[in-house]
């Protein structure tokens, strides 16, 4: 989003979103926020700042109720609009475009945990169900009723205990995914953590040694 907010484009944008009617500072955040569908939120220490040099150069003024400071364009921030239309435009084109390909890559990154985790999660089931089965005796009927269910193999601990892992994972990577704020990088940061491990699982199931 730096990119795309890059050589004041910012304060462009906010004379743009006040240019629709008064707001204060928190609905300026929440509009950004909601235009880049959640993926991106800007802090107050960007908003605020920029609000008030854009006061002090007359392109903005504000009114104050209930501790609150409303923000509005003067005639001076409608000019500088519309000087820079162009630019504006230009703006909204590579925001529509920034916004695209967030909502791509985080469609890929869900899609491609959805199937490592299912995959995964179903090799796992089927190696504890398979230690289960080598490992349960046969037991005479006499001692059925008497005797504790005996525990499982450290082995079969171990599966179960990785296949309730794996399932962590998806919903961690599912919280990271549709949490506010998160930028790009960290998606992008996530999706090489995923598939580093799914490759690591599929050596292992394939028999194969570790990369490491």
């Amino acid at each position: 989003m730096t990119a795309v907010f890059s050589h004041g484009r910012l304060r462009l944008y906010l004379l743009k979103l006040l240019a629709e009617g008064p707001r204060h500072g928190y609905e300026l955040i929440r509009l950004l926020e909601d235009r880049f569908l959640g993926l991106y939120v800007p802090s107050a220490g960007t908003i605020y700042p920029r609000l008030q040099r854009m006061e002090a150069e007359g392109l903005v003024t504000h009114t104050a109720a209930g501790g609150r400071k409303t923000y509005e364009i003067t005639d001076a921030g409608r000019a500088e609009l519309a000087e820079r239309a162009g630019e504006l435009a230009a703006l909204e084109s590579d925001i529509h475009a920034s916004v695209q390909d967030l909502a791509g890559l985080a469609m890929e990154i869900q899609d491609e945990v959805r199937g490592s985790a299912r995959d995964v999660k179903r090799e796992l089931r089927e190696a504890a169900r398979n230690a289960r089965q080598r490992w349960q005796p046969p037991v005479p009927p006499w001692q059925q009723r008497r005797e504790p269910v005996p525990s499982l193999p450290p082995e079969a601990e171990a599966g179960l205990r990785l296949e309730r892992r794996a399932a962590e994972l998806a919903g961690d990577v599912r919280r990271l995914v549709r949490r506010q704020g998160v930028m790009p990088e960290a998606l992008r940061a996530a999706m090489e953590a995923v598939e580093v491990a799914a490759v690591e699982i599929r050596r292992l199931i394939e028999g194969r040694p570790p990369s490491r």
